[in-house]
């Protein structure tokens, strides 16, 4: 178990692994399965209290649930720091788009164009700034695309 604090809340987290998981090998071909994780989340703030558990499969040993944990923290940062540039450069938080497939669509539109930015390393500005710049300069825009 471990106690987190910041930003007002306080956040415990208990991981539980499992690696009895005859069943889900029978049912999946999931090559090199080897476990079930748990990891249910406390968050208290103010005179709220929240709990969330979420659940995850891993080919790592179940013998060591402190290295798991690191495992799973380390995911959800890199998920919440790509969230986090997606939101800020691209505003997709404020997107309403929902009809069939078009969120997915630009989703993946809106990877492909962090990547090509990213990759680009002419100037030491903001992905978001790089983002404007391809908007309004044509030639730069041609440049991340790698045409010139």
């Amino acid at each position: 178990m471990t106690v987190d604090g910041g930003h007002g809340r306080i956040e415990t987290r208990a991981v539980r692994v499992t690696d009895e998981i005859t069943w889900l090998k029978e049912q999946h071909a999931w090559a090199g399965l080897q476990n079930i994780i748990t990891v249910t989340a406390t968050r208290e703030s103010e005179n709220k209290v929240t709990e969330e558990t979420r659940y995850f499969i891993s080919s790592l040993s179940a013998n060591n649930p402190a290295k798991l944990e690191h495992a799973v923290r380390a995911h959800w940062a890199i998920e919440n720091n790509l969230h986090w540039v997606l939101d800020i450069a691209f505003d997709e938080d404020s997107n309403r788009t929902r009809k069939g497939h078009s969120a997915a669509n630009l989703a993946i539109i809106r990877h492909i164009a962090l990547n090509l930015i990213k990759k680009k390393n002419t100037s030491k500005v903001s992905v978001k700034t790089k983002r404007l710049k391809a908007g309004w300069d044509n030639d730069y825009l041609l440049r991340i695309f790698g045409v010139i």
